[in-house]
This record gives structure tokens, sequence and C-alpha cells, in this order.
């Protein structure tokens, strides 16, 4: 009998340097603490190429480096890169910008803010409805200029590489003098006593400006952000119509929101 030849094993795909860097960030978020050894062995590279890329990341505010690994940033307010963000709680974000699509007109106008359960949301958009989608976020123009409809209206300025969305006064005065049919929002944080928040105090004035554009505003954001309170306050709770959320909020905190006036959608 002929000796079969050994089957090789098939080998992990290696990943360039950001997205390696960013699977990390999304460990620590996730897990609370990383070790180099395994994320060594996660990523088929050598221990120094981690600790090089913990380095880095902390250099950046993204992770602190402990003994052996690493852990999440602390002592100070940090949102992580959009890549990172779009990869934490991904099905929770799908299941909620689909259900606030609901929200979205047959023919008007809408705002899309910035953020990666809004990104979700420009990607199940109807492409064949007759809408004004008025955004500042580069991912969002990006996945609407790949057919014909919506027309995208851009809010320009500066832009922030961080969030990849354009926030300064150009955008604010261009709303300013828009009204539109419906807003959909996200925010970092939240908390019945606080409202909305953010850890950027460039994107205060220019999510304020998209609430008071709008004649409805759509809030969508996951779990994680119930109690995660930022620095700056953009949104009172009774601004808001509409909440969608997933079911990881307690349905007594939803309640206690809807008695501020928003209803809560858990999906």
């Amino acid at each position: 009998m002929a000796e079969m030849e050994p089957v090789a094993q098939e080998r992990p795909a290696v990943l360039f340097q950001d997205e390696r860097r960013a699977e990390i960030v999304k460990r620590v978020l996730e897990r609370g603490r990383v070790d180099v050894s395994d994320l060594a062995q996660e990523f088929s590279v050598t221990g120094e190429t981690i600790r090089r890329d913990l380095t880095e990341l902390q250099r950046e505010r993204l992770v602190r480096r402990v003994h052996g690994g690493a852990v999440p940033w602390r002592g100070s307010v940090i949102v992580p890169r959009l890549e990172v963000r779009e990869g934490h709680n991904v099905a929770e974000k799908r299941r909620i910008a689909k259900a606030a699509a609901a929200e979205v007109p047959q023919t008007g106008s809408i705002i899309i803010d910035s953020g990666s359960t809004a990104l979700q949301l420009a990607d199940v958009l109807d492409r064949e409805r007759d809408l004004v989608v008025v955004t500042n976020h580069v991912p969002i123009i990006r996945s609407l200029s790949t057919t014909e409809r919506p027309e995208v209206v851009v809010l320009g300025g500066a832009l922030r590489r961080r969030t990849m969305a354009f926030v300064d006064e150009t955008s604010v005065e261009t709303l300013r003098d828009m009204a539109v049919d419906v807003a959909f929002s996200g925010c970092d944080g939240m908390s019945p006593a606080h409202g909305f928040t953010t850890p950027y105090r460039e994107e205060v004035a220019i999510k304020q400006a998209m609430i008071a554009a709008a004649r409805r505003v759509v809030m969508m954001f996951d779990h994680s952000m119930i109690g995660n309170e930022q620095l700056f306050r953009f949104a009172d709770v009774d601004e808001v119509d509409v909440i969608y959320t997933d079911v990881g909020v307690d349905p007594a905190m939803a309640a206690l929101i809807e008695e501020q006036g928003p209803k809560v959608v858990r999906v």
C-alpha cells in the first residue's frame, strides 16, 4: 500500500500591521487583559512584534502595557479608532440598524451621523427610495456612492481621522439652514441623568445642529454605551423621539429612559 502524503496544515492568514493592531485593541476591550505570548500565537508573529504593537498602542492611549501584556487604557477619556469600533458588537449594531431603518421615510430627507452603527444603517438603506441623505461621515459617503440613489449631501470641513468625520463650523453652518425629516445619530455614552455624551468637544456642536435640523430624532447605540458617560453632553434624553438599542439593555433601565420621553426599542 502506498504511503499517504501528510496533509499540510493550513496556516492562519497573516494580517497587515494596522489590521493586527486593531484586532489587539478589540481583544483588550473584550477580555480586559491580553498576554504577549497568547497574542503572538494567535497572530503567528513573534513576541517582540507584539511588544512593539503594544508600545505603539500605548503611545496612542488605546491600551496600557503591564507585565507580560496589556489592559485597557484608563485615566483618560478614549474612544477606539473607527476600524476598532466597527468590529465591536457587530451583530448587535447590525440588528439595531436594520430595525432603525423602519424610521426612514419613503421620500424626503434624513441625516446620518458618523459612527459604526450609523454606517450599518447606510449599508442597509433601501437604494430605491427617493431620498436625500445628509452626512459628515466618509465611510457612509463611500457606501452610498456605489448606487445612483439616494442623493448625498456632504457636510464638509476639517476631517477628524480617528472617526473619519468632518467636524467644524463649516458643517454646523450648513446644518443651520436645513430642515430634514429624520436625524439618525449615535453616542459614545448615555445615562438617564446626563443624557447623550461624547468625548470630543468638536463633535458637540455638529451633533446639536443635526438634532436641531430634524423634525424627528432617532438615536442608535448598543448596550455598552449605557452608563459609559463621556465628558461632553450634546443632548438631553427628552430631545430624542426614539432609541434603538439591543436586548443587552436591562428592561428596567429602558423603562427609566422612557419615563423621560423617548420610546426605547430593544432588538
